[in-house]
């Protein structure tokens, strides 16, 4: 049982009084604490130094929490163009628009490009990337739908 004591000083500030038994306990804990903080943050000063582990800055951050399109966000962040990443990626300026609007899906291979091109991990991309069978599977649907409007444009069934 701990039997803690509060008293008051002359100036009115409160003090509380424990065993030297607890004292040392709760040192011992905050000391483990601060060990275990320490850790962490070596672990992620190494990942950021290694790559694994990007920075970012808090305005990208409440951006990409306001659910922003992660793509747009990091390339603006990053101060590249989109005629710049398509380049470095290899697709239509079409393609990257849509994708940054939310009309289109990509592949994860898609995603990973866009991640080395950007300097950023593939986890940030990733929320938005769909499989290949999906990616596929919907260019077919939206090649097929333009074909059956076209044909409905020229009066063919």
């Amino acid at each position: 049982m701990n039997k803690v004591q509060f008293i008051k000083t002359a100036d009115g500030e409160e003090l509380a009084v424990l065993p030297k038994r607890e004292y040392e306990r709760l040192t011992a804990l905050a000391a483990d604490e601060d060990v275990g903080t320490a850790r962490i943050v070596r672990k992620a000063r190494a990942a950021i130094a290694a790559g694994t582990e990007v920075v970012l800055p808090k305005l990208v951050v409440d951006r990409l929490a306001a659910g922003e399109n992660p793509i747009r966000v990091l390339r603006e962040w990053q101060g590249t163009t989109q005629a710049e990443l398509v380049a470095t990626v290899g697709i239509t300026q079409g393609y990257l628009s849509d994708l940054e609007a939310g009309k289109r899906k990509g592949p994860v291979a898609l995603h990973q490009k866009l991640a080395r091109a950007l300097s950023v991990p593939i986890e940030l991309l990733l929320p938005i990337a769909v499989s290949d069978e999906e990616a596929n599977a919907s260019r077919i649907a939206e090649n097929k739908r333009v074909v059956k409007d076209m044909r409905r444009g020229r009066g063919q069934r």
